[in-house]
């Protein structure tokens, strides 16, 4: 039994392997479990690796490291990555109210933190990993501690006791935002969900209008939508009864029927133009499209071709070289509206109206071969990686400062994840990967990186929360889990007349809290707070990353 023993007990890179991965597989079966219908999920992980390390877990140090390192720049590279399609597009209209929000819940929470540390003489390393747990963001941790060892490479003990505070105030973190939720529903007069204003990108709705405006009969629909700010896309025209797929010189007469795919918010403007909306409901999941003409189908179809990635829609000229309709374009998961300036990306799916044969030319431009997008396109994320690492090493000196600012091992790739993704279609890179194999590799980062950070904080964790120091850490992670997005809320609700919904899906994003928005998403019955999430999350998670970095090399 003497290579058994030697497998689980003496420290090498198997036995570190092996460790972790026993560590991760614990943490995820516990991370099922479910109190009051809410679990911490993956955050399992890291008090699994706590447990480990506090009976007495001993692995190889330099694999230990290699293995968070790596886990970290993984993980954080692939959430740039899926973030990087709507970063940039985030601010626009209300998406610029959502963000500004967002960071007045990060701008004070470190307005809290600091002087707290200046005031009870809390080490700014340790209390930036209070801050870290109390926000659940383990990526500004791993930045923080970076920073922390950018100052003085050989101070093993300051990172360690980041994790360590960041552990004990992780469950209060979870359960502080829940509160701010249950709160702000309280204070929330208005029913859930109810919408007040424009807070993201259009969610393509249809709509069936009969023309009715006098001043608009006779034009094309070129001269139409010059008449208008608003986007839209007729997918079909009736003319006495007849279903036909409309071009820009399809011209418009009275009594005419146009079915209209726009924003929600657009269609009474629309309305307007138009003259007269339809009752019928064109929304509704069990629609047979194929059966409204006999001459016409619907199909969506798959963006596959290279040559295809980044090429704006309206330059491909579909509509008028083959007389087809593309109503929708679907893009992980998300229904875009399908306008000209629209750049297209390798996973798209197209919705196309049309003749068959003209639906099936289509399909040849855009490649439509599933095989192809289930090929792992592995060179954009080692390329990638390598350059989110070569980003992060970069110095960047300022005047005045001894020790020159790197963006670290969780900056500069996720930096490099959101520029790829945002731009990586505009010149022709493919950075597509599925959902499922994005999820795959940003989990398998995260898992890694949460059991090494438990195992290297197990070992003090419990003595340290309860004695007088770990109660102390309690009471300053609660207050920084309540008071910044508690006070933004309130303000945004009473002053600023945020829609409930949208608010506490922004307050979640800004707090990187998942296991909140899976709360908040049970309170309402549409899934605004999923959209406002997504809305505010990017910029809070790279403003995060690198604010954590700036406070403590320019104050520590």
């Amino acid at each position: 039994m003497h290579w058994l023993e030697e497998l689980f007990i003496q420290p090498s890179s198997i036995q570190t392997l092996l460790v972790l991965a026993i560590i991760a597989a614990a943490g995820l079966a516990l991370g099922k479990v479910k109190v009051y219908g809410i679990s911490l999920g993956v955050t399992f992980v890291f008090f699994a690796g706590i447990l480990a390390g506090h009976f007495g877990a001993d692995v190889n140090e330099d694999m230990l490291l290699f293995a968070q390192n790596a886990g970290l720049i993984i993980f954080v590279y692939t959430l740039g990555l899926q973030v990087g399609p709507g970063f940039f597009s985030s601010f626009k209209k209300g998406g610029i109210k959502l963000n500004l929000l967002g960071m007045a819940v990060i701008l004070c929470g470190f307005a809290i933190a600091i002087p707290i540390s200046l005031i009870h003489k809390i080490p700014l390393t340790e209390m930036m990993g209070l801050f870290s747990g109390a926000v659940t963001n383990t990526p500004m941790l791993g930045a923080a501690q970076q920073a922390a060892l950018q100052i003085n490479p050989e101070d093993a003990d300051t990172v360690t006791n980041m994790s360590l505070a960041c552990a004990v105030t992780y469950p209060f973190g979870v359960i502080g935002m829940i509160a701010v939720i249950i709160i702000l529903k309280k204070m929330n007069r208005k029913k859930p969900g109810q919408q007040t204003e424009n807070s993201g990108p259009a969610k393509p709705f249809i709509t069936e209008f009969q023309i009715s405006n006098p001043a608009i009969f006779g034009k094309t629909i070129k001269e139409i939508m010059s008449l208008t700010s608003s986007k839209f896309v007729i997918s079909r025209v009736w003319k006495n009864g007849k279903v036909s797929i409309p071009t820009s010189d399809t011209v418009i007469g009275p009594h005419d029927h146009l079915l209209v795919i726009s924003g929600k918010t657009d269609i009474e403007k629309i309305n307007a133009l138009f003259g007269e909306k339809e009752s019928k409901d064109w929304n509704k999941e069990d629609i047979d499209w194929n059966a409204i003409d006999s001459m016409l189908i619907s199909r969506r179809i798959l963006v596959t071709k290279p040559e295809i990635n980044g090429v704006k829609l309206g330059s491909l000229k579909l509509r008028n070289i083959y007389g087809i309709n593309i109503t929708r374009v679907n893009r992980a998961g998300i229904d875009l509206l399908a306008s000209p300036s629209l750049r297209l990306q390798i996973g798209d799916r197209l919705t196309i109206v049309g003749e068959a044969p003209a639906v099936e030319n289509v399909k040849k431009i855009l490649g439509d071969e599933e095989r192809r997008l289930n090929e792992p396109n592995l060179i954009a994320i080692f390329i990638g990686l390598a350059l989110g690492v070569i980003l992060g090493s970069i110095p960047f000196g300022f005047p005045g400062m001894s020790v020159p600012i790197k963006l670290g091992i969780a900056g500069g790739p996720i930096i490099v994840g959101i520029l790829m993704g945002a731009f990586g279609p505009r010149i022709h890179l493919t950075t597509y990967t599925t959902q499922s194999a994005n999820l795959m590799l940003r989990q398998f980062g995260l898992v890694i990186y949460l059991a090494g950070l438990g195992l290297d904080a197990g070992e003090e964790f419990f003595e340290t929360v309860f004695r007088t120091e770990g109660l102390i850490w309690i009471a300053i992670g609660l207050a920084l889990t309540v008071i910044p997005p508690l006070t933004v809320g309130i303000c945004a609700q009473k002053f600023l007349k945020t829609d409930y919904a949208r608010n506490v899906g922004m307050l979640c994003g800004s707090m990187a809290n998942p296991m909140a928005l899976n709360y908040a998403n049970t309170t309402v019955d549409n899934d605004e707070p999923s959209v406002s999430y997504a809305t505010a999350y990017p910029l809070a998670m790279f403003a995060r990353v690198i604010l954590v970095q700036m406070v403590i090399l320019l104050l520590a």
